[in-house]
């Protein structure tokens, strides 16, 4: 059974390509197998099809290259940094853009139909895409091998002949296609001659996506061979983010004319000097200003993305713009619809008696046994009294709805507005955080009537509050946290626009956090960012999901540094810990991705 699905069976079941698709060259043979297949059974070697796709394609294009002719057509081969192996493969009108990373052996791929720029997810299977792709960008790796090498050139050079000599040919390409199989297949036993690759058992490669290619995320910085025609080299325009001045942002989109009061203005965030406005940013209040005038104005958001894209800064950065005040509710699995709406207090306001403000009723108190609170509201006790008795009684308090008895200072509470409630009353920018980690899915269906732009929500002291025109709410969501839950439809089609916030490409990082920390050595930094970058990477494809990995850890995987002096050290208590509880975990994260930026011998 293959240990990778480039290599299952069905792959070698495979037409072979032109002109190997002889019947003659079918099935094992006893002959042309590598150094590195040390079977103790009788030896064979197989070409394989995807296999032999990819070197073709290979040595067409070095063989164009190396004479000077035209190599339009024949994908390219180049590298990203002195780490990442980038390709464009050329078949049956579509293209392979694939990112290959040899230190994790994790791949990056999207497939561009010709005629079209959009770019589709890639899938290795049965029906899908056979591989041939990943195996066209290995090749670089793979010619660093002496027996690689020394085959390949024979094969340009049969190529280059018209296959002059096919029997030889055919003994060439068994050699490389077993090459290929054996330090791919048995990587762990070969060590530095193997090529370790990790493709999930769906078949399921990452994917690239537009925001990440246009950002520069993949980018090559130098072709080895051939010319790149969509995946751009760094430096041209489409490889750069769009940047936005602060100067320019910040107060430059308010819905109204209305004056702040102090209170209100103290409440608007101030964009640190490090911060760097994200696009997604302005196009919300650019959204927002420009449909202020309509009948339907555009003030509902959603934000999704990974722990540490920017996602709670770039709700204040709009607020910033919008010249709003700016509100947070954070949600979690209990949060229910009266916290979201009403919360009641108690009321200690000319209040003089002897009992202190502790001994009144707390959340807790009721929690842990209502009918004692309840008790202490109306001097009865019933042991069969709920949290909801007690919530209603304190509701009948506080509109005045109770007949008073003897009153006493326990008895005394009073309704506050939520931060939610206190944007839509006045018209802040709220931000509502996590909604997705709410247990019960119709919490928030309760606000629809909320999100409808410019309607009423009733409280629960019975007063009805119209949303003001300015307010602005904007939802905050990781989905791939544990405990989060896909949100109700109802939520998200009152959502005006929907933003996934991307994680920031290296460059970015490294601004951020020297920017945040004040470090200074920006190559250290980079070195850095690229092993939060593979951690997290390595956290997805091996579906470690009981930790985080992102800018925050980042952030302060650079502070301890610069305490401890020691990236290595520092590493361990932070990103590393902070990417899994698990000491396997651990270990596999430090071999594969912090060692080999950082050795360190135990």
């Amino acid at each position: 059974m293959a240990k990778t699905k480039l290599f299952e069976a069905w792959s070698f079941r495979l037409q072979q390509p032109a002109p190997f698709d002889d019947p003659k060259y079918a099935g094992s043979k006893s002959m042309g197998f590598s150094q590195y297949n040390t079977s103790s059974t009788a030896q064979k070697s197989t070409l394989h099809a995807p296999t032999m796709r990819a070197l073709l394609a290979y040595a067409k294009l070095v063989s164009a290259t190396e004479n000077g002719q035209s190599v339009d057509g024949l994908g390219a081969i180049g590298h990203q940094g002195t780490t990442y192996r980038i390709s464009e493969y050329r078949s049956a009108n579509k293209t392979d853009c694939v990112v290959f990373n040899p230190v994790t052996g994790k791949f990056n791929a999207a497939q561009v139909e010709d005629g079209t720029q959009a770019l589709k997810p890639y899938s290795v299977g049965a029906g899908n895409g056979i591989g041939s792709g990943l195996l066209f960008c290995l090749m670089p790796v793979l010619n660093e091998d002496d027996e690689f090498r020394q085959k390949f050139q024979e094969f340009v050079s049969l190529l280059e002949s018209g296959w002059a000599d096919m029997d030889a040919a055919f003994e060439c390409a068994l050699t490389l296609c077993d090459n290929v199989y054996r330090r791919i297949e048995n990587s762990k036993q070969l060590g530095s001659d193997g090529v370790k690759i990790s493709i999930p058992t769906t078949g399921n490669i990452s994917v690239i996506t537009q925001m990440a290619m246009d950002s520069g995320n993949y980018a090559p910085t130098g072709a080895s061979y051939g010319e790149f025609t969509i995946m751009q080299m760094s430096g041209t325009p489409t490889a750069k983010a769009s940047s936005f001045q602060k100067e320019d942002f910040v107060a430059k989109y308010a819905l109204s004319n209305r004056t702040l009061t102090a209170r209100e203005l103290a409440m608007v965030p101030m964009l640190p000097d490090w911060y760097i406005i994200p696009k997604e940013v302005v196009r919300v209040c650019e959204h927002a200003k420009v449909t202020t005038a309509s009948s339907q104005p555009m003030r509902n958001f959603l934000f999704r993305g990974e722990a540490g894209t920017g996602k709670t800064m770039g709700a204040q950065a709009i607020a910033a713009g919008l010249n709003l005040p700016y509100t947070l509710m954070t949600c979690s699995a209990n949060t229910e619809i009266t916290d979201l709406v009403g919360q009641f207090i108690p009321d200690t306001n000319g209040f003089h008696g002897s009992t202190p403000i502790e001994d009144l009723p707390k959340i807790s108190d009721i929690t842990m046994h209502p009918p004692s609170v309840y008790m202490m509201l109306t001097g009865e006790y019933d042991e069969e009294k709920t949290e909801d008795d007690v919530l209603q009684k304190l509701i009948e308090i506080a509109v005045g709805n109770l007949v008073e008895k003897e009153e006493t200072p326990g008895q005394r509470i009073c309704y506050v507005d939520t931060p939610l409630v206190e944007a839509i009353r006045h018209g802040y920018v709220c931000e509502l955080q996590e909604p997705s980690c709410i247990a019960n899915p119709g919490v928030l269906v309760g606000l629809n009537s909320l999100l409808d732009n410019c309607q009423v929500i009733t409280l629960p002291t019975g007063e009805r509050v119209k949303r003001h025109p300015d307010t602005v709410i904007v939802v905050t969501t990781n989905s791939d946290y544990s405990g989060c839950r896909d949100m109700n439809q109802s939520v998200i089609s009152r959502m005006d626009l929907i933003y996934d916030m991307e994680a920031p490409d290296l460059n970015t990082m490294v601004k951020r956090v020297m920017n945040v920390t004040g470090f200074t050595d920006e190559q250290e930094a980079t070195k850095m960012a690229i092993v939060v970058r593979d951690v997290a990477e390595r956290c997805r494809q091996t579906m470690i999901t009981d930790g985080s990995c992102g800018m925050r850890e980042f952030k302060s995987w650079v502070l301890s540094t610069m305490v401890t002096h020691d990236p290595y050290e520092s590493a361990l208590s932070t990103i590393i810990s902070s990417a899994s509880a698990d000491p396997d975990n651990r270990a596999e994260l430090i071999s594969a991705c912090l060692e080999p930026q950082y050795s360190r011998t135990i």
